[in-house]
This record gives structure tokens, C-alpha cells and sequence, in this order.
């Protein structure tokens, strides 16, 4: 054989052997993530809560996102530490 042949069969060698099934990682998949979550919930039995939220009216929440969007067409100038001026 030459060098050629030797190193194709090498090749689909390796690629048939990815190629194997894997029934113990493959039932694990997602397990991490799931898992990430469970782990930022503060509350995880927290829907089972029927209080309503106490916050904001209504015209205040709305004037609070209209000003926390509007913060991003015209950014508040920032300080230049090179020259002290705004």
C-alpha cells in the first residue's frame, strides 16, 4: 500500500470512530444548563404566589422607561480626565 491509501483508511478510521453512538452523554445533554437555572432561581416555587407585586403606578413606570430609553439617544456627557472639562 502506498502512503496515500494508508492514510485514508487512517482518516475514515478516526471519522467511524467519532461517529459511534454515545447513549450515556447523549441522555446528559442539556442537563447543564438545566441545571444553571435551577440555580439562579431565588424563589423556585415562587408562581405558586398569588399577591399581586406592590411597585410603581402606572404613569410612573411608564415616565421611568421613557427616560431610561431616552438615556440612549442623547448620553449624558462624561467627564475628560485629560483636560477636566465636560
Amino acid at each position: 500500500m502506498n502512503r496515500t491509501t494508508i492514510t485514508l483508511v487512517l482518516a475514515v478510521a478516526a471519522l467511524g470512530a467519532c461517529a459511534s453512538p454515545t447513549p450515556y452523554y447523549d441522555s446528559k445533554q442539556g442537563l447543564a444548563v438545566q441545571e444553571a437555572k435551577q440555580k439562579q432561581m431565588l424563589y423556585p416555587e415562587a408562581w405558586r404566589n398569588t399577591d399581586p407585586v406592590a411597585g410603581l403606578d402606572g404613569p410612573s413606570a411608564r415616565e421611568t422607561v421613557d427616560r431610561y430609553q431616552n438615556s440612549f439617544k442623547a448620553p449624558e456627557r462624561t467627564f475628560d480626565i485629560f483636560s477636566g472639562a465636560r
